[in-house]
């Protein structure tokens, strides 16, 4: 039975990195195309403020949809993730009041990270669909918030203020310690993603869970971790956009998962799971970025904006459909 179940994984295998190779080439192809036409199109697009710029705009969005990108592959969603960023960004309001800004941050990772693999712990145990299971999940820590903070705005107190905005500052040629956070994330997640036993064990329970789980890979493990990473990334981002603001409120980042996992999407990972990375979820949040930013520069109605991007949505998951139907007829 391991045999056969070896030999499908190795053929199935082959058959997404085929996927791989077409989808590469148009989310590539989409954001040099999107960036010769601003540079032409403006004078701004490509001086050092507006790039510096840019790539903040990139940094909250961008690490959630790094946790995302881990789950999507693994064969779930956390639609708890704008939640959890609101919930860890408050409690790393309070740790900082009473144990400073560096350990402030790093209680508040780890209370992301531990409400994600609750959440991943009760829709493992429930066996509900983790749509279902993280948004009931968004809701309760949505309302924690509340009950934490009173529906009140939390601030670090005024002499940690300075301290607290630390991922605000330029680092490297005017380059955000947050961006700087950003890039770190992509280049440990990728290396855990694609070179690490547990990163295969994630492709293969999203390609086929029942054949991993035959091939004596604990599943639900898997999910709970991919829940637990998804909490960490959100976290990180609440502690940069809580840095930002000098402060976390209980509606802070309401919505924003819809828009990383976008991101995800548009970057070419599957969403039936099993196949994807994360520099093409780096790719996809700049595509939705520099859309951004162009419409911006152009002056063109920002309401359109929104149009676009639904519209990118809809051309990845017909695309990632169409490749899938075809690979199972071959």
């Amino acid at each position: 039975m391991k045999t056969e179940t070896l030999a499908v994984d190795a053929t199935t295998t082959s058959k997404r990195r085929s996927r791989v190779n077409l989808t590469d080439f148009g989310v590539l192809g989409g954001l040099l195309i999107i960036i010769i036409y601003l540079s032409l199109a403006t004078n701004t697009f490509l001086t050092q403020p507006n790039l510096v710029n840019l790539l903040d705009q990139a940094v909250v969005i961008g690490l959630i949809a790094v946790g995302a990108t881990i789950c999507i592959i693994s064969g779930v969603f956390d639609l708890s993730a704008s939640a959890n960023l609101a919930i860890s960004a408050i409690a790393g309001v309070y740790f900082t009041q009473m144990f400073g800004v560096t350990l402030g941050f790093l209680l508040a990772i780890l209370t992301g990270a531990v409400l994600g693999a609750i959440t991943g712990l009760l829709i493992s145990l429930t066996r509900v669909h983790s749509f279902i299971g993280s948004l009931a999940m968004s809701i309760i820590y949505r309302g924690l918030a509340v009950v934490l903070t009173g529906g009140a705005i939390v601030a670090p107190l005024a002499d940690q203020l300075e301290g607290f905005r630390v991922w605000t500052r330029p680092v490297l040629g005017g380059v955000t310690a947050g961006t700087l956070l950003f890039i770190v994330a992509l280049v440990i997640f990728g290396i855990v993603l694609w070179k690490t036993t547990y990163g295969r064990r994630v492709y293969a329970v999203g390609g086929n869970m029942e054949a991993a789980r035959l091939s004596g890979v604990r599943t639900n493990l898997v999910h709970i971790s991919a829940f637990a990473i998804s909490g960490l990334c959100s976290a990180a981002a609440g502690m940069v956009l809580a840095s930002r603001a000098g402060s976390a409120q209980p509606a802070m980042a309401t919505g924003l998962e819809l828009m990383a996992i976008a991101a995800v999407v548009i970057g070419g990972t599957s969403i039936m799971g099993g196949s994807g990375a994360i520099w093409r979820t780096a790719v996809g949040v700049l595509v939705l970025t520099v859309i951004a930013n162009g419409f911006n520069l152009l002056g063109w109605d920002t309401t359109y904006q929104q149009v676009v991007t639904g519209l990118l949505i809809l051309l990845a998951v017909a695309a990632d459909s169409l490749l899938v139907r075809r690979l199972k007829r071959t």
